[in-house]
């Protein structure tokens, strides 16, 4: 499954680069997050409670970030596992994109997954994914601006 696409936020770069830095406001905004723990300066671990059609089940897992270029860009590489209904990994390029006081997320993400997950179809799979994805930068974009206005 590939995904890209671009989010405008109404805030400056820095405070975008911040949020998507911050594991407090990555758990707000990612929804089923239960925890979100920096283990080292690139590394975070992280379970997700997640509904996938009939399945809903939690996933431990690794975030690794790299080619890190603060405040313009990143990728990210995450692998999850959800017991018996199996795994989810991949990775996305992120960039930020000054326009004026706003910023330009873009990026080109890429997942897998396999198990009882894989089982339901790709057109279920990438359905949730997009769900997922546009409700994370809608919170994304909520906080910021609840975090500027603060």
């Amino acid at each position: 499954m590939d995904m890209t696409g671009e989010q405008r936020i109404a805030a400056p770069r820095d405070a975008v680069w911040a949020a998507l830095n911050n594991p407090d406001m990555l758990k707000q905004c990612i929804r089923g997050c239960e925890s979100l723990e920096w283990v080292s300066s690139t590394e975070l671990t992280a379970t997700v409670k997640l509904k996938i059609g009939p399945f809903s089940t939690s996933f431990n897992g690794d975030v690794t970030l790299s080619n890190i270029n603060p405040p313009i860009s990143y990728t990210i590489y995450a692998e999850g596992k959800g017991g018996i209904a199996g795994f989810a990994k991949g990775g996305a390029d992120v960039v930020l994109k000054e326009d004026g006081n706003e910023t330009i997320l873009q990026y080109e993400a890429n997942a897998q997954v396999g198990g009882k997950i894989a089982q339901l179809g790709s057109w279920l799979v990438d359905s949730s994914a997009k769900k997922i994805t546009q409700q994370f930068f809608s919170d994304l974009t909520a906080a910021i601006n609840g975090q500027a206005k603060a």
